[in-house]
């Protein structure tokens, strides 16, 4: 028992699209088809791999782990493809972002701009893994202890990005009291600080979307770290004198082994100039060797 390519093909559309009838567009595929495929390799695993919400159609724990296997299978394919010069329809340039810095380099790009690029924005983490299983090209992640030595020899660029913390106005924290903490998944910026200072904390809060995470704090649920270049104006540093200061996180630009195009290296350097200071891609450097 083998499962089709372009049954796999169709898995990754549905992902990225939300819907089975977009899916089906963009594989020019009638959704009946569409829902065809899904139904049999459903029945070839042994579980379902979508399920409707109001927002769309969004994968089930099963499905997240299908789609990770599915895109390595993808990327295998076509990389095998390609030995011999050939292309495999149209190449998008597949870019992971942080959801830190998804808001800002949306701001900065056109429809043009945007028309051959692919974007995955989720957790620093779940970035840096697209990266290493090399469905993603171009990243722009935050260092963590969890992820430093797997990306090491995919960085292209980096800086320091100090920290502050964060609160709602009206927020009052009782010293004394575990400090409630808003946190990322796999979050070592707040809790190894906490740690180290031997302070009593507690996570009420734990999520990899930036939005939600100012909102609960907006809502005086409890305080977070966030890059201060970052800072909303309707919140601000929480400055008490018992929260130890936080050390600078580092910001990574990397690319995956293998990439060397010219449209990776535009991205690379407006990717640069908008969030490393100006500075060029690799400093001079190279791409990551194949």
């Amino acid at each position: 028992m083998h499962i089709p390519i372009e049954i796999v093909r169709t898995v990754v559309a549905i992902s990225e699209t939300g819907s089975l009838s977009k899916a089906g567009e963009r594989l020019g595929l009638s959704q009946p088809a569409i829902s065809s495929q899904v139904k049999r390799l459903q029945g070839m695993i042994g579980g379902s791999l979508f399920v409707k919400t109001a927002n769309g159609t969004t994968t089930t724990e099963l499905g997240k782990l299908a789609l990770h296997h599915a895109r390595r299978i993808l990327e295998a394919n076509d990389q095998m493809l390609r030995l011999g010069g050939n292309t495999v329809g149209p190449q998008l340039l597949r870019l992971g972002l942080s959801t830190l810095f998804l808001p800002e380099f949306v701001r900065q790009q056109t429809r043009e701009c945007l028309a051959d690029i692919f974007i995955h924005s989720d957790s620093s983490m779940v970035i840096a893994k697209g990266l290493i299983d090399g469905y993603i090209d171009v990243a722009c992640i935050y260092e963590s202890e969890a992820i430093k030595a797997d990306v090491e020899e995919l960085v292209i660029n980096e800086y320091e990005d100090p920290l502050v913390w964060v609160r709602a106005k009206d927020f009052v924290l009782s010293p004394g009291a575990p400090i409630p903490l808003l946190t990322w998944p796999g979050d070592d910026w707040m809790v190894r600080t906490m740690v180290k200072q031997g302070l009593s904390y507690r996570i009420v809060f734990n999520s990899p979307d930036y939005h939600a995470k100012l909102e609960a704090v907006r809502a005086g649920i409890g305080i977070t770290a966030i890059p201060k270049r970052m800072l909303p104006s309707d919140l601000v540093c929480a400055k008490e004198y018992y929260l130890p200061p936080l050390p600078p996180i580092k910001a990574l630009l990397c690319a995956r082994l293998g990439l060397n195009n010219d449209q990776a290296w535009g991205i690379m350097k407006q990717l640069s100039a908008l969030f490393f200071g100006g500075a060029n891609a690799g400093g001079g450097g190279s791409l990551p060797r194949t």
